[in-house]
């Protein structure tokens, strides 16, 4: 079944009717010269302009690229709002191959479409687009971070997101064992890449144990020449989880693609705490639930992993590093009240996230009515 426009009726059912929707607004972009095909999606303007970065990818159908801007859009509405930013939440997608369709033309096309907002959306980089491709948007759009830094940008976000995931990290062990220090912990990370490498080099100069898995055998092998001892490596993220060939794990940091916890791997884990930089880490809602069912301390994702959206946010105020990394340290405080409140509420903490960043969205729209 399909709308009047021909678009299938679930995904405007899910905009109008459903827990996952009521964003303020769904912007389809084309422009036929260039190919360009983008939905902007706006959830949230409540605590300030949307922010949120722009992903590139084949996707199967325009509905399934929809559907995406609409979760990621909503995402990041509770990512900003717990990062303490004076940001809504937003995503772009553009639809075609990165590789093959992705042109300077289409990206100054797009650059036009975002501007065209007059700033109520913020972009950034995301999956399949990079910091060369924020400067070509930004000669189209004054709305753009995620820039280089010979173009007044923060360059590669990674950094800080990294640095985030290691406050995360801290204040799980302070609630878990009553000391944030590492030293001795041992740490499994999946994903060993942009954010992976720098927060193997935040555990060792502490002193924990590092163990790590990545698809890529060269992310691997960087780390192994970098880090000759203190880190082994494993097969693959079973190995890694199920700790059996390194006598088992204190913390689990899914750091590359999302739905890392899921049915299978829950049940399996051997580490106390998860907490690592990958996006939508929970499969699938009841998650959350199976973890804290089993004595597991999550730290949610999007809470630990705002190093990055904090370190694109301070460009549109001429970029500072350390004002950027002292608003990142404070992600061990955010997270130290979300466990306390989740012990409190008698809930598990991605839900107890959930209800402070919905909080200051509602305290923000209140405000605005009274003007």
């Amino acid at each position: 079944m399909t709308d009047v426009t021909g678009a299938p009726a679930d995904v405007l059912h899910t905009l109008f009717h459903s827990d996952q929707g009521g964003h303020e607004q769904v912007v389809l972009c084309q422009d036929r010269e260039t190919g360009l095909k983008a939905v902007i999606a706006i959830h949230s303007t409540a605590l300030g302009p949307a922010l949120g970065g722009t992903r590139f990818y084949p996707y199967a159908t325009e509905s399934e690229a929809v559907a995406d801007a609409l979760n990621l859009a909503r995402g990041m509405s509770y990512k900003n709002a717990m990062a303490g930013l004076d940001h809504g939440g937003g995503k772009a997608v553009i639809i075609g191959d990165p590789e093959r369709d992705k042109t300077e033309e289409l990206l100054l096309a797009y650059g036009r479409m975002v501007a065209s907002l007059g700033g109520r959306y913020v972009t950034a980089c995301d999956v399949g687009t990079y910091v060369a491709d924020m400067d070509v948007v930004a000669r189209a759009c004054r709305w753009t971070t995620g820039r280089s830094p010979e173009n007044g940008g923060a360059g590669d976000s990674s950094v800080l997101t990294a640095f985030g995931v290691y406050q995360g990290m801290r204040a799980s062990a302070q609630h878990l064992w009553g000391d944030p220090s590492l030293r001795g912990r041992k740490v499994g990370i999946a994903g060993v890449g942009k954010v992976g490498h720098h927060l193997v080099k935040h555990l060792r100069e502490e002193g924990a144990e590092v163990v790590i898995t990545d698809v890529r055998a060269d992310a691997v092998q960087r780390i192994i020449d970098q880090y000759p001892e203190g880190v082994t490596a494993v097969a693959d993220t079973e190995a890694l989880i199920r700790g059996g060939q390194v006598g088992g794990l204190d913390i689990y940091a899914p750091c590359a693609l999302g739905g890392a916890l899921n049915d299978d791997t829950v049940p399996v884990l051997t580490a106390k705490v998860v907490c690592g930089a990958a996006n939508n880490q929970l499969a699938h809602p009841g998650v959350e639930k199976d973890l804290a069912d089993r004595g597991i301390l999550y730290a949610p994702d999007y809470v630990v992993n705002a190093g990055g959206v904090i370190q694109v946010a301070d460009e549109l105020h001429g970029f500072d590093f350390d004002r950027c990394k002292a608003k990142a340290a404070r992600i061990f405080d955010t997270t130290l009240t979300i466990f306390a409140r989740a012990k409190e509420d008698g809930i598990p903490p991605a839900a107890a996230a959930d209800r402070i960043a919905e909080q200051r969205m509602a305290a923000a729209r209140t405000v605005h009515a009274a003007h």
